[in-house]
């Protein structure tokens, strides 16, 4: 079939050819089926066959297995002769071993290019779900995400949010007035959240240079897509990481790429691999969201594939969006999984030839029953397919091999060392530094206005007691020390009002003083 990716079929048991269909493939798909019945393979045939359209992929390789895209398969060994095997019964007349345009990522810059998004891009609604907030913490983060935009504090680095949410403590009273209750409490928990995100190595996720999705939609010299794999055994240690940030990749996607409605191939093919640790103990909202952005990318010319071990791992509103299908043998031993079972089956076109329920528990490894869109749209009818063999290498590749494939990267260098430019923390740490030198300037002012409203003070005291004691009668011309204590007399009045003066100085200095500090500090701070 042409404008279509080869699937599998064949063989006296088995159906026609099954093709997904380029046209329809940004209608999204599922991969599903229980732990060795060849979920990865189906991914890597599938990424292979994008790839060999023109469609970059991205995908993650959760086990280590699918680095193998970038080395052709070995024509030697008991696996090439089991391919030849099994391309004979399927009809693959024109298989060939061969790599593909893989690029590597990794969130910890170790076995691929360093992946990053600012904390701006990364919003509120998902970093609350990234640090499991509860309503009440949500909100103060959405606070603080909206004084960033009001006062230019930009939020690149998990610094400038811990600088923001301490100013946000510090202010909490006067900022309660206009945006609602702020508890010292709440920012303090998210605070600790963020200790913890820290020590997970959450830290190497924000920053700067923040991944340009253009980087992710390159195509060969060839045509070919490119395949970018994002290393993800170790991220798998922190799951809620990994989630949140496939969401937010695929929420960026949707917000910055261009209408294009029904293309004749998609513009990128996105693939979720343990899918269900998306929606586990996710927010409604979140899911909500989710759904809203499945049904609306594929305009964007985006397909996205959920790759999981069992259907209802997938909320059913997203799930009745997945025309494109791949089931893979499920396991019946519980109540729980035989409902599972029989629910999945009820999801396909049945097929008169065979019981689609019992298909699907007795299928082998690299088999499955699948169901593509075909004309207008429709699903076709569930077919029993042995799943073609992948052209590329099966299994990893070795970290000598990675490293080649990294240094020959087009975007080698682009991304690996961190910018830290000017943003909220520098802003916030530069306003307290003026704040305090004027603090201290105002202190030694006081002290040394301290010492002249001393002497002035003596001086009266002085004035004061040559008065009263002043034996010397007054039609008497003054003598000369008389004529001292005149111009005592005539010298105080200024030294009075500098010394009011210098005590307000001094008062400045003082506790009432620094709470005036304190105030000018939140005024500076609230300054563009």
């Amino acid at each position: 079939m042409e404008n279509g990716v080869f699937i599998g079929g064949g063989g006296d048991a088995y159906g026609e050819k099954q093709y997904l269909a380029l046209k329809y493939a940004n209608r999204h798909g599922l991969v599903a089926g229980a732990t060795g019945t060849g979920k990865t393979v189906t991914l890597q045939i599938l990424a292979e066959g994008f790839s060999n359209a023109g469609v970059p992929v991205f995908l993650s390789d959760v086990k280590g297995d699918l680095s193998g895209l970038a080395r052709p398969g070995a024509e030697t060994g008991k696996l090439h002769g089991a391919f030849m095997e099994r391309n004979g019964k399927i009809g693959f007349d024109d298989f060939a071993y061969q790599g593909f345009p893989a690029v590597f990522w990794d969130l910890f810059g170790a076995q691929g290019h360093p992946v990053r998004t600012t904390v701006a891009e990364m919003g509120p609604l998902l970093l609350a779900r990234l640090l499991e907030l509860s309503e009440a913490q949500e909100g103060i983060l959405n606070i603080a995400f909206r004084l960033s935009d009001e006062q230019g504090l930009p939020l690149l680095d998990l610094k400038d949010l811990q600088a923001l949410l301490v100013w946000v403590g510090e202010n909490a009273k006067e900022l309660s007035l206009r945006y609602g209750n702020i508890s010292t409490a709440s920012v303090g928990a998210i605070q600790r959240r963020l200790l913890v995100l820290e020590n997970q190595g959450g830290t190497k996720l924000f920053g700067e240079p923040a991944l340009d999705l253009a980087d992710l939609m390159r195509v060969d010299a060839e045509g070919r897509g490119q395949v970018n794999i994002l290393a993800a055994d170790a991220l798998m240690a922190s799951p809620r990481l990994y989630a949140t940030f496939l969401l937010w990749l695929l929420s960026e996607l949707f917000e910055e790429l261009p209408e294009v409605g029904d293309p004749d191939k998609p513009k990128l093919v996105f693939f979720f691999d343990e899918a269900h640790l998306l929606f586990d103990d996710a927010p409604r909202a979140l899911v909500d969201k989710v759904e809203q952005v499945a049904r609306l990318i594929r305009s964007k010319g985006v397909g996205v594939y959920f790759i999981t071990q069992n259907p209802d791992d997938i909320p059913e509103d997203i799930l009745g969006q997945l025309g494109n299908r791949v089931q893979h043998a499920l396991r019946a031993f519980t109540a729980r999984d035989k409902k599972a079972l029989r629910m999945a089956a009820e999801t396909y076109r049945p097929n008169p030839a065979f019981d689609t329920e019992e298909a699907i528990r007795e299928v082998g490894t690299g088999e499955a029953v699948t169901s593509m869109l075909q004309k207008k749209g429709v699903p076709g009818i569930v077919q029993r397919t042995l799943i073609r063999p992948p052209s590329s290498q099966l299994g990893p590749i070795t970290a000598t091999e990675r490293a080649a494939v990294m240094a020959g990267s087009a975007l080698a260098g682009k991304y690996d060392e961190t910018l830290d430019r000017k943003s909220a923390y520098e802003i916030l740490m530069a306003r307290a530094e003026a704040a305090a030198k004027a603090a201290e300037e105002a202190e030694r002012k006081a002290e040394e206005g301290s010492q002249e409203t001393e002497d002035a003070s003596e001086m009266i005291r002085e004035y004061n007691r040559a008065r009263r004691y002043d034996p010397t009668p007054r039609a008497t011309p003054p003598r000369k020390p008389a004529t001292k204590r005149s111009s005592t007399r005539y010298s105080a009045p200024n030294s009075i009002g500098e010394a009011l003066g210098q005590a307000v100085l001094k008062e400045l200095s003082g506790t009432t003083g620094k709470r005036i500090v304190r105030g000018i500090l939140g005024s500076l701070f609230k300054a563009r």
